[in-house]
């Protein structure tokens, strides 16, 4: 039996590795679905080794986005405490990868199981003789996934060895169901489809810590921050809070912190949430 957290880091190998991921429902068109995901389907994304996919091409850098729906200007509405058409039902972690947003996200749900989940992954792989369908993965058919890709029905989809992998939109929309707030460590392009009144996300940006004090033998922490940095350029005018992780208790005290804010005082959001 898989645990939890053993399932979602497997899954978050398909957003570090095939990050020119294809949003759905609202402008992502069956024909560029089919396109992207024939382009990609023999990217060997899920191996533990050194992740090498062929023709990559990271999704922060992805033009199509970068140029839809550009906004420079926002209208908002200040939402009162206690507004009952109005609440937050997403919790979006973003940052550069390997900045912690997964064990922040697991540390959550393993401290508050009953406020807070995790989507469980779609996946066309044959299930393991002790795996049960819906608990670490929905087993579908091939056919069955390329039909709802093409009907925008994920949020995000990625191959390895012949199976497909996914976050289907219905999952989140379960989580809210049941009264929890979703948790998602997406890349900033999900953020097309998931900042609408259905989902009504909190954007939290986990920044890379300081590079004083902190010795770098190998670059990957100046790497960390560079990307980090740029992901701030580009997508800061989507976030809600900036947490900079120079210790990971106190970014998830801070973030604790922070939600309980959400729920107990107004919000600024705008004004197409509402009306």
């Amino acid at each position: 039996m898989y645990a939890v957290h053993d399932v979602e880091e497997c899954f978050d190998c398909v957003q570090d590795c095939f990050s020119n991921l294809f949003f759905g429902a609202q402008w992502a068109q069956p024909s560029l679905v089919s396109l992207a995901f024939s382009q990609y389907l023999n990217c060997s994304i899920f191996g533990r080794k050194k992740k090498q996919c062929r023709d990559k091409y990271l999704a922060k850098h992805n033009a199509i986005f970068d140029n839809l729906d550009v906004v420079t200007y926002e209208e908002v509405v200040k939402v009162p405490v206690g507004d009952p058409n109005f609440q937050r039902k997403t919790l979006v972690l973003l940052g550069a990868h390997g900045v912690g947003r997964r064990h922040i996200k697991n540390t959550l749900i393993s401290k508050y199981p009953d406020k807070y989940a995790y989507p469980i992954p779609h996946t066309t792989r044959p299930p393991k003789p002790e795996e049960e369908n819906g608990r670490s993965y929905y087993f579908v058919s091939h056919d069955e996934m390329m039909a709802d890709i093409a009907a925008n029905e994920y949020l995000e989809y990625g191959t390895h060895e012949d199976a497909m992998y996914g976050t289907k939109l219905d999952t989140i929309r379960r989580i809210h169901t049941e009264g929890k707030m979703a948790i998602l460590d997406v890349e900033p392009q999900a953020l097309k489809i998931l900042r609408t009144a259905e989902f009504t996300p909190y954007v939290v940006f986990i920044a890379a810590p300081s590079l004083q004090n902190i010795a770098d033998y190998d670059g990957s922490l100046e790497r960390l921050a560079k990307e980090s940095d740029m992901l701030r350029q580009m997508y800061g005018h989507f976030f809600d809070l900036t947490i900079v992780n120079n210790d990971i208790s106190e970014t998830i005290a801070t973030l604790e912190s922070a939600i309980e804010r959400v729920h107990t005082t107004p919000q600024w959001v705008p004004v197409s949430w509402l009306y």
